[in-house]
Formats: structure tokens, C-alpha cells, sequence
């Protein structure tokens, strides 16, 4: 089965749940690991700001980890996931600061940029930020106009914008399948009493570009 090497709950640091993972889909689950990474940063505030990665600047199956430490150095956090019967590991970058510009009042400003390798090869990557400049939100209630097996990827790009990553498999289950990740996550509030929330969505299309899935999670609360 799917597993992530962490625990079933995040905590705040007075030892109440933020939010609970036991019992998520897989994609909920890794999701909620790097809300964990993010909601260490936002509450101290810390990081190194980095360089978003462009898709023009990567490619799936051939980008190595290699490749991505060259270009950014020594990642935020690095892990391991066993996804479809694969293990991967994995690269977080990413920055937070009460000096930004938040996408929405009251929101610390945090960007980061995740990167998962099979065999040192980039499988997938995703990117989430809350900064007004490269704010990566999306409108969820328009997830369920997406129709498997009708909807193009052009006519989805048009409904909600350029996703903000990819995935290949093994982080999607369909062998030759692609997927467009769409991912936004925010925090407000202090150590003591923060507010962590993030949505995910993960569209997969067929080899003629339609879509052949749609998986969509929600984690914590605005």
C-alpha cells in the first residue's frame, strides 16, 4: 500500500491536532506532510527563497535530483514515499516571511516548490504559494465541471489557469497517463492557534488529452 514515512496527526506545538491524515486517500496524505514542512516554516518564518522552476526547465523522466541541486542547492526538507509500488524520493523548496505581500489579508506569505524522483529521475513536481505575485489559488467549485472521458486539457487550462506542476507514474497510477497539479495552501495565525489550509487538485489525461481522471482534496480549514 501507499505510505508516508511520518505520523498520523500534525500537531501544533502545544500538542493539539492541526489537522488529522489517518484514514486520507494518498493524495491527502502527502499532502498534509508538506502542509507539515510549511506550517514549521510559516511559524518561524524561515526558509530560503529560491527560484521557481518552470515547466520549460523540466522534464519528466529525464531532470535528475542532481540537475535540481545544481540549480538550487540544499532543499528546505527531503523524504521518501512509496507511491504505486514505488518508492520515491523526494525535495521540498521553499520560503516564508511576514515581510511579503500575502494573496489574501491576513495570510503569511509562503511559496514552495516540491520535486519527486524514481530512480534519481524527476517523476512529478508541484508548486504552491500564498504571495500576492505568484499566488497559485484556484477556484475549487469549478472542479466538478471537469468531465472524465469529455473534457479536453486545453478546455480545463481555460477553466481554472496553467497548473503549477506535473506528475508521471508512479505518482499518478496510469502507466502512461500525465497529470496537470493544480495546488494552493495558506496560513494564518500564530504557533499557538494556526490555521493551516490547502487544496489539491491532480487532473490526469488520457494519450489523446482528455481527461482521463480527477482526483481533488481539501486539508485543514481558512
Amino acid at each position: 500500500p501507499d505510505a508516508v514515512r511520518s505520523r498520523d496527526e500534525v500537531t501544533r506545538s502545544n500538542g493539539r491536532p492541526m489537522f488529522k491524515t489517518r484514514g486520507m486517500t494518498m493524495t491527502a496524505r502527502l499532502i498534509a506532510y508538506l502542509a507539515l514542512a510549511f506550517s514549521l516554516l510559516v511559524a518561524g518564518c524561515a526558509g530560503s527563497d529560491f527560484t521557481r522552476q518552470s515547466d520549460d526547465a523540466l522534464m519528466i523522466g529525464q531532470t535528475s535530483r542532481e540537475d535540481i541541486l545544481k540549480r538550487l542547492g540544499t532543499p528546505y526538507r527531503e523524504g521518501a514515499v512509496v507511491k504505486n509500488g514505488k518508492q520515491l524520493k523526494t525535495m521540498t523548496y521553499a520560503f516564508a516571511t511576514t515581510g511579503g505581500t500575502p494573496a489574501r489579508d491576513g495570510v503569511t506569505p509562503a511559496r514552495g516548490q516540491g520535486f519527486y524522483f524514481l530512480d534519481d529521475k524527476l517523476a512529478g513536481y508541484d508548486f504552491t504559494s500564498s504571495w500576492k505575485e505568484d499566488q497559485s489559488d484556484f477556484d475549487g467549485a469549478k472542479v466538478t465541471s471537469i468531465k472524465k472521458g469529455v473534457s479536453s486539457r486545453d478546455e480545463v487550462v481555460r477553466m481554472l489557469g496553467r497548473p503549477g506542476g506535473k506528475y508521471a507514474f508512479p505518482m499518478i497510477p496510469e502507466p502512461k497517463g500525465e497529470a496537470d497539479v493544480y495546488l494552493y495552501a495558506e496560513s494564518r495565525g500564530g504557533p499557538f492557534n494556526m490555521k493551516f489550509y490547502q487544496k489539491h487538485l491532480v487532473v490526469t489525461y488520457d494519450e489523446r488529452g482528455i481527461v482521463s481522471n480527477v482526483d481533488y482534496q481539501e486539508v485543514g480549514q481558512k
